[in-house]
């Protein structure tokens, strides 16, 4: 089962694509910010991120740069 890694720091978003996502057979795991999803992107290696741009703490700009530096 695919693994995404859904950060977005606004929760009604995050649940709800959360919850579209896991009935159509996805496995999800959330993140609140960018470090987060940073952290959980380093762990978990999710086959797909799908990255809100303006987090708090590190930005989705950032936060995908310091993704893809992680081989």
């Amino acid at each position: 089962m695919p693994l995404i890694l859904l950060v977005d720091d606004n929760e009604m978003n995050a649940d709800m694509l959360s919850r579209r996502l896991i009935r159509r057979g996805f496995t999800v795991v959330v993140a609140g910010d960018g470090a987060d999803g940073v952290a959980h992107a380093l762990v978990e290696t999710p086959d797909l991120v799908l990255m809100d741009m303006q987090l708090p703490v590190v930005n989705g700009w950032e936060a995908v740069r310091l993704i893809r530096r992680t081989p």
